[in-house]
Parts: C-alpha cells; structure tokens; sequence
C-alpha cells in the first residue's frame, strides 16, 4: 500500500485523547515565551503521548521528557515512533503517590542536567488534591530559581464553575472518583507560593481551560 495509507493505519493504532486533540497550538504559543531560557523540561503526566510529540520538534532548544504510570509507556513510546524528534525523551515512571522526582532524562546517562521546567496537562482535577499538593511540594524542593511550571486545565475561580460545561465535567468526574473534580485557581495559587512559586501568567485558552505559568523564586 501506498505510504499515505501506511500513515494512515498507524495513526488509527495510536492511542488517541480528544482532550488533547483541540489545544497543543494554543498551549504552544504560551510555551514558546514561557520556556524561552529553558533547556530540560519533564511533563507530568504525557497520557497518550500526544502532546509530547507536537511540543518537542517546536520547541527544539529544550529537552522534553515524557512520564506516566507504566501502563501507558507502550502508547507514549508508539506516538514517539510515529512522530520521532531528537529532542523527545522516552517515557519514565513518575507517580505522584510514590516516586521520588526524578533527576534526569531516559537514556541521558546525566548530561543534561536537572529539569528546569515542568509541563502538566489535563492532570489536577483527575486525581486527589493531596496529590496535587505533593506535585507543588516536589517542585517547590527540586525546581532551580527561575524554574517554571506551567499547568493546563479547567479551574474554578471565586469558587464557581466558569460554564455549564465544566459544572458538568466536575459533576462527572465526581461521580467516578469523589477525590476528583475542577480545582480552585485560588487553591492552586496558594499552594504554589507556600512551595516557593509565585504566579507569573494566567491564560485564557479554548474550551473554558486555562493556562496557569508559575516562576520558582
């Protein structure tokens, strides 16, 4: 068969995440100011991989190292070969319930120095609050000065729902894990600056999510 057609049947056997889908320009455009002086960044959290694979070969001058649960490195590692960038890092094991943070890149043997830069996406409200709490407590132990993390997500503010639709959403994912469900922008600020990160950008993005940048002090 033609290599379109081969193309085309090795996208549908990558592992695919609509929530991903929509948003990595809209991301990327933030990224591309946010982590301008940056040169090793680890994402929490890659799901499927998508969004590594369309990050790393436009944000070249940065290492861009992929991690999840194990279960979904095989998905990570397929996208990588679809989509393969010298730049891209092949999933590690980081779980918020037990890891240590992780000190280095896959197959770096330790020449690329410590992450200066972290990426989540789609995480805070899919799992505890204590979780998320620990995630800010390891950046705020393991980020360098001037190190920057930059979240993406649906989040309240004020206490309320910005649309019916995240009402729904948090209404939904309540109903599948009571320790689920939209965070609180407020919460997260608060939490940041007791881990040493102050705020430095909120960002409006498609589909009511947001952007939330924070700086390492």
């Amino acid at each position: 068969c033609s290599s379109s057609a081969r193309s085309r049947l090795c996208m549908r056997a990558l592992p695919f995440s609509h929530a991903c889908d929509p948003t990595p320009a809209p991301i990327l455009a933030v990224l591309q100011t946010a982590l301008a002086d940056r040169s090793h960044l680890l994402e929490v959290g890659s799901g499927t991989g998508q969004h590594s694979v369309f990050m790393a070969p436009r944000l070249p001058h940065l290492v861009w190292q992929t991690s999840e649960l194990p279960e979904h490195h095989t998905g990570i590692r397929a996208w990588h070969a679809a989509h393969p960038a010298p730049n891209l890092r092949a999933p590690i094991t980081v779980d918020l319930r037990s890891s240590d943070w992780p000190q280095v890149s896959e197959g770096s043997e330790g020449n690329e120095g410590p992450f200066d830069a972290v990426f989540t996406s789609n995480t805070a409200h899919i799992m505890a609050w204590p979780l998320v709490q620990r995630l800010f407590a390891l950046l705020g132990q393991h980020l360098p000065p001037g190190g920057i993390f930059a979240v993406y997500g649906p989040f309240n503010y004020g206490g309320s729902f910005t649309s019916d639709s995240n009402r729904n959403f948090d209404a939904w994912l309540r109903q599948r894990d009571v320790q689920c469900g939209i965070r609180d922008f407020e919460a997260m600020v608060e939490t940041a600056q007791a881990n040493g990160l102050q705020l430095q950008a909120d960002h409006a993005m498609p589909a009511n999510n947001r952007l939330l940048v924070f700086r390492k002090t």
